[in-house]
């Protein structure tokens, strides 16, 4: 019907709960619940993350970061669509966004890979897919919403999500390889930039690297909580964006507009979905959810491989943050009786969430990569992602087969 997620998501909540709790005390848990959430200290991580994203965009960092990656690797075959991959995991590390980091990579990069002739598919389906390393690559929105509507650990998140990271970027750098290892004519080689130029294009990232590893090392080993390397990232991006001379009162002004305007978005649709939650709750629908697949006495990996299924599904019809927001009351405690802990979840779920944003027919990248490249027919597009797709249910499987592969990592440091 059109109408906003969380709108949607809380309307339905208060209506069920009056229906099974009654008006005043539907005004009274509804209302606690909404001071209770804003006045979460995490939560400030949000705004600051996003502030940071926005002065990083208005430095311009989309362009270095793809141009340090093409000067590096543009002369391979397929270089410049490994170095659309890194260019997209560079811009997901600060943005966050699955569906700004296509947006924004794809205005750099598609044009530079069809003028040294590759294949429109390659090309489209590489940022398309690349574009989804936005939300799993610390800090991800996504992640810090999944923190605050299933009571977890914000910073154990991100450090979960560092392992599939990088073997997804892993796997896409594998597709590539192997489809231009197939037919060369997918991708030729360009000229080699000389050693004089690569310093150079790495000089111009390392201010934001230096950052965003400092960001992200410092919630990892412990030195800095979420919301305090927040604060340091977006302090950092303003001392960035000052030491390159984009630093103005009408670009300060812009980044704060949009910040609060994605920020209100957003809290929004976390209200929203903890009031839908509450109404799953009382109702008894998560639990008889539970007890369903309990007495199907399907197994673990049976049961999970059911819930990836159903996510694939809702994935290719639902925007990524209703598909997490609507499922994870329902499909946590199935979950947890398998075995698995809520961390784990909150990765599986995301990574579901990003297999949505390129799974045809609906698939929200796709369409803003259609929207960048106007002439490339949303066939080609399906037909340049299908591998990537391939790699990113391997993917998913891998991580359901190996759950140490999120879970290692904030044991180790924890």
């Amino acid at each position: 019907m059109g109408m906003p997620i969380g709108a949607a998501l809380g309307l339905v909540g208060l209506v069920g709960l009056v229906a099974v709790i009654g008006f005043e005390p539907t005004l009274i848990k509804s209302g606690v619940l909404a001071i209770d959430t804003l006045a979460r200290y995490e939560l400030g991580t949000l705004p600051l993350f996003i502030f940071m994203a926005q002065l990083f965009f208005a430095a311009n960092a989309s362009r270095d970061l793809f141009d340090a990656a093409a000067k590096m690797l543009g002369h391979r075959r397929g270089g410049l669509a490994y170095a659309a991959i890194g260019g997209c995991a560079g811009f997901g590390a600060i943005n966050g966004s699955s569906l700004a980091t296509a947006a924004t990579i794809g205005m750099v990069a598609l044009p530079e890979m069809r003028k040294r002739g590759y294949s429109d598919a390659l090309a489209t389906g590489t940022v398309a897919a690349g574009g989804t390393l936005g939300q799993m690559i610390p800090p991800s929105g996504a992640l810090i919403v999944f923190g605050i509507i299933a009571e977890q650990s914000i910073g154990s998140l991100f450090t979960a999500a560092i392992i599939p990271a990088i073997t997804q970027i892993a796997l896409y750098v594998a597709v590539v390889w192997g489809l231009v290892f197939w037919k060369p004519g997918l991708a030729p080689r360009s000229e080699r930039a000389s050693w004089s130029e690569r310093l150079r294009a790495l000089a111009r990232i390392g201010d934001m690297l230096v950052l965003i590893a400092l960001v992200i090392s410092g919630i990892a080993i412990g030195w800095m909580s979420p919301s305090e390397a927040a604060a340091v990232g977006a302090s950092g991006a303003i001392a960035i964006a000052a030491w390159r001379r984009r630093l103005s009162r009408a670009m300060v002004f812009k980044a704060f507009e949009d910040t609060l305007r994605t920020s209100g978005m957003i809290l929004l649709v976390v209200i929203g979905a903890l009031v839908f939650s509450v109404f799953v709750s009382v109702t008894g629908l998560a639990d008889a959810a539970g007890s369903l697949v309990q007495d199907m006495a399907l197994g673990p990996l049976a049961t999970l491989l059911l819930v990836a299924l159903l996510l694939l599904l809702l994935g290719s019809v639902l925007d990524g943050l209703a598909l997490m927001l609507l499922t994870t009351p329902i499909l946590l405690p199935i979950v947890e009786s398998a075995g698995m802990t809520p961390i784990w979840f909150g990765i599986f779920i995301c990574r579901a969430m990003e297999i949505g944003f390129v799974h045809p027919p609906l698939g929200m990248n796709l369409y803003v990569i259609q929207n960048v490249a106007k002439d490339v027919p949303i066939s080609r597009i399906f037909k340049g992602v299908t591998p990537f797709l391939v790699s990113d249910l391997l993917h998913l499987i891998l991580l359901i087969q190996f759950p140490a592969m999120a879970l290692w990592l904030p044991a180790l440091l924890g």
